[in-house]
């Protein structure tokens, strides 16, 4: 091939490649920072994703959480070490649905923003960008939480390798300035299944050894180096719970030991005595009795 004929394929090659380059995604572009404390990745037609400031963001206080003291105890300190700048985990939140596992981050949020920290809630479908993200918010003063909520994944969804990468050691490594809170009904973010039991190892000593199904998923959640477990409340914890929201919707003391019986009918209608639940009736209950 003469050198003119192979200049000439290198010309076509380049002008290609250019216009593939305007069709492909590329790299998130920085936000107006100072447009909020919260921000949402959103991803349209599988074109470049971007950063989206929540205009109205959650106002739920630290305060305003009752019946999961302890749960809170150990975020909080987590939180307020990363805040600070000294060692902290990446957090996974798991456990029964409605309990506060997502409100227990926004409120952090609330209590931490003045300090500087942050909040990007990414959706599991785009997790594949995670490595993209971290890079963006790398050099900035402010510290990052990236926030997963409901998290959990199938066989096979390509987000799960790039957050097992981000969250243990590989060259996408999260820098000190980021940390991964994530919410999960499950606790090992996979489901689980009957048949998986029978890979487990038995072995002479008494000791038994999951197989490698089990180990693959137990994996990612190993590596959340923090663990906080929510559980169902028991009636007393509910009815506390509804009382703490009918005081927010200004429901009148005296009304609120009238509404214990009707907020009780209302759980098991829902089949439920979740913070949520609590949240729901009292809403609607205010919405009947205060100003009528």
């Amino acid at each position: 091939m003469s050198s003119e004929s192979l200049e000439s394929l290198l010309e076509r090659a380049h002008a290609l490649l250019a216009r593939l380059d305007r069709w492909l995604p590329g790299p998130p572009q920085a936000p107006d920072w100072t447009a909020g404390t919260a921000f949402r990745y959103r991803k349209r037609g599988g074109g470049t994703g971007r950063l989206e400031p929540v205009r109205h963001a959650a106002t739920i206080r630290l305060a305003d959480l009752k019946e999961i003291d302890a749960q809170k105890e150990r975020l909080v300190r987590n939180t307020e070490q990363f805040v600070a700048g000294r060692g902290a985990n990446n957090v996974l939140l798991s456990g029964a649905r409605g309990t506060g596992k997502s409100s227990l981050i926004k409120a952090c949020l609330n209590e931490y923003a003045p300090r500087g920290l942050r909040v990007i809630e990414v959706d599991k479908t785009d997790l594949v960008d995670l490595p993209d993200l971290v890079d963006l918010v790398a050099l900035r003063p402010e510290r990052f939480i990236v926030y997963c909520d409901d998290l959990s994944f199938d066989e096979g969804e390509p987000g799960y390798k790039a957050l097992k990468s981000v969250l243990d050691g590989s060259v996408a490594q999260a820098s000190d300035n980021v940390l991964i809170y994530a919410t999960s009904n499950r606790r090992h973010l996979l489901p689980e299944y009957m048949d998986e039991n029978l890979s487990y190892k038995h072995h002479p000593d008494g000791e038994v050894h999951p197989g490698e199904v089990v180990e693959e998923k137990i994996s990612l959640s190993e590596r959340f180096g923090l663990w906080i477990s929510f559980y169902p409340f028991s009636q007393d914890e509910y009815l506390a719970i509804v009382a703490q929201w009918l005081r927010a919707f200004d429901v009148v003391e005296v009304e609120i030991g009238a509404a214990q019986k009707e907020s009780l009918v209302w759980a098991l209608e829902r089949g439920s005595r979740s913070g949520r639940v609590a949240q729901q009736f009292a809403r609607d209950y205010a919405a009947r009795h205060v100003g009528a």
